[in-house]
């Protein structure tokens, strides 16, 4: 079992003059989630190396035990170091991909041809996709073979409008992941912010935030059981 692990490479926060980046948690869930069961991971991100972590997934109100261990493992330091680039991998190469979020993504993913093309390619061969938190952004520039939005008619969450606004970017992402979706055509839900909360649509897993992140691998997961090699 093979997994590519998507993360951002861009780390402005608009011209606030804050960084951004990837939201740590949203790594360390799934990587650790996946190792464990057993699965070979390849980090990548549009321009390799390291890609830059959001500072503020790291202060110690958002740690959590696998943002702790995760830092403390020199293996996947390591991995994280030496983050492959998006545009020498294809679907071919992995059973399947998770897109970790951060706002990062809204800025370089959304807009990374080499991740659309990921994007669309993975579903069509008809592997499991898993986006959480900001990352279910990144699909709107995906399309099905008809050139329809990928999302529509697609049961999906993502980072929700009252989610955006109690951390103070409204106005200053690209665009608000609620929106974007319905704009789209998808059949958008939520819960309570903050809540975990995971749907799956066909071979398409969405989370809607960092707490999101390890129930959605954890689906991704058995979603990969049941899809035929």
């Amino acid at each position: 079992m093979k997994i590519l692990l998507v993360l951002t490479s861009h780390d402005e926060l608009g011209d606030t003059g804050r960084k951004t980046g990837f939201w740590l948690e949203e790594l360390a869930a799934p990587y650790y989630r996946f190792k464990d069961a057993g699965a070979e991971v390849v980090l990548a991100s549009p321009k390799g190396g390291r890609p830059p972590l959001d500072p503020k997934s790291n202060e110690p109100g958002f740690q959590t035990d696998e943002t702790r261990r995760f830092e403390a493992d020199p293996e996947a330091m390591a991995a994280l170091a030496g983050t492959a680039r998006l545009d020498s991998l294809t679907a071919d190469d992995f059973d399947t991909a998770f897109y970790a979020g951060g706002h990062g993504p809204l800025w370089d993913l959304a807009e990374d041809p080499d991740s659309v093309r990921l994007i669309e390619t993975t579903l069509r061969a008809g592997k499991p996709l898993a986006l959480v938190c900001h990352a279910p952004g990144v699909m709107r520039h995906a399309v099905n073979p008809d050139g329809t939005p990928l999302v529509r008619g697609r049961r999906v969450t993502g980072f929700t409008n009252g989610e955006e606004a109690a951390v103070g970017l409204t106005d200053v992402v690209p665009f608000l992941v609620e929106d974007e979706l319905k704009k789209l055509g998808a059949d958008y839900s939520k819960t309570g912010d903050w809540q975990p909360y995971v749907l799956t649509d066909g071979l398409l897993v969405t989370g809607q935030n960092p707490a999101s992140s390890g129930p959605a691998a954890d689906t991704l997961l058995a979603l990969l059981a049941d899809t035929p090699a």
